[in-house]
């Protein structure tokens, strides 16, 4: 048993002996190698690992840089070697699994921000485009027959007076239906200040053309002055209960002050379809009885949107050129008299004419 531990012993140690010559074999042979290369062969080198080094450097000066950089090369891999594997858990966030799914994501990420769609499975074949990328058609080309018919008599480049703009709405219109006349006027207001934000009521000449229903909250001593008025539906209580319900069946609710505080509870189901009374746009009174009146005689209600344009029908186009312009004229005074005075530049931009579903007719605002 003693013979056969002496012998391994002498085993180990020729085996060791054996890799210490090798390791001093490669050792020598590289030296060796460095020594024999020519000075221009040394320098392309050299200058291949970035060393600062030229012509004036000695054979022997440029042998031990190199040697130096590739001592602190093989350093730095060590470092980061043994550096990895310290890092590297056996489960966890700093497991092998985690770390190699952590780089598969960053140069998926690196892909994606080269928008390199190749794929990287070899097997997978790359996504080949079917054809030319389709053209589209230019917007106007894509209208209706009669929509383009329509835009011919109107010249985009020009802006027309009111009269003018309202006569050719009139004949541009495209429906078989009896449309509306809508204008939309961009404003140089900024809506989210209070008092920019602009809400108003105008009376219209010749009314809206449209079937208002028009709804009272008010106490039960006002119920039949509001129904002799035109009133569509009048209640207190009963009407609370088909707020609660969901029923709306009405356009325009008109209320009393008394009653207002009441409706708080609703606001939320109100607001949003702007059916809430408010005192600005007349539907909150003391005389329900006039607000019915006004309302049923085409009274209407406009107000700035969030891109601070103003949206209003005045009329249907069966009402003819002279009764349109006269609707617009009123609703263009009202809209000047509700110029805020904190306003720093012009209050009206642009203002356009249009039928519904007809082109727009840019309007001239000098000519107002």
């Amino acid at each position: 048993m003693v013979d056969l531990l002496l012998d391994l012993n002498y085993n180990l140690s020729t085996i060791n002996q054996g890799w210490e010559a090798d390791k001093k074999a490669v050792i020598t042979t590289e030296r060796i190698h460095l020594m024999t290369m020519k000075k221009g062969e040394l320098l392309e080198l050299a200058k291949s690992m970035k060393l600062d080094v030229s012509d004036k450097n000695t054979i022997v000066e440029i042998n031990a840089a190199i040697k130096a950089a590739k001592q602190t090369k093989d350093s730095e891999n060590k470092d980061i070697i043994e550096h990895r594997e310290a890092t590297v858990a056996k489960a966890g966030k700093r497991s092998e699994k985690a770390l190699k799914e952590a780089e598969e994501k960053a140069e998926k990420e690196e892909r994606k921000a080269a928008h390199d769609t190749t794929p990287q499975d070899p097997e997978a074949e790359a996504a080949k485009k079917k054809g030319p990328k389709p053209v589209t058609r230019p917007r106007l080309e894509r209208r209706g027959k009669k929509y383009q018919a329509a835009t011919k008599n109107i010249d985009k480049t020009k802006l027309y007076s009111l009269r003018e703009a309202v006569e050719l709405a009139e004949k541009s219109n495209t429906t078989k239906f009896d449309s509306s006349l809508e204008i939309h006027v961009r404003l140089g207001v900024d809506p989210r200040q209070a008092d920019q934000n602009i809400r108003a009521m105008v009376a219209l000449p010749h009314g809206t053309g449209k079937t208002v229903r028009i709804a009272v909250f008010a106490p039960e001593t006002e119920h039949s002055a509001a129904k002799k008025a035109g009133a569509d539906l009048v209640g207190d209580e009963d009407l609370l209960e088909q707020l609660e319900k969901g029923d709306i069946n009405f356009d325009i609710l008109v209320a009393t002050p008394q009653y207002m505080p009441k409706l708080g509870k609703y606001a939320r189901v109100l607001g949003p379809k702007g059916l809430m009374p408010n005192p600005k746009s007349g539907t909150v009174s003391a005389d329900v009885s006039k607000a019915v009146k006004e309302a049923k005689a085409g009274k209407v209600e406009y107000r700035v949107d969030k891109q601070a344009i103003v949206h209003l029908s005045v009329g249907k186009i069966s009402f003819g050129s002279q009764k349109l312009l006269e609707n617009s004229q009123s609703f263009f005074a009202s809209l000047h008299s509700q110029k805020p005075t904190s306003l720093k530049g012009n209050y009206i931009h642009s203002i356009t004419l249009s039928t519904t579903m007809g082109p727009g007719i840019k309007v001239d605002q000098n000519s107002l």
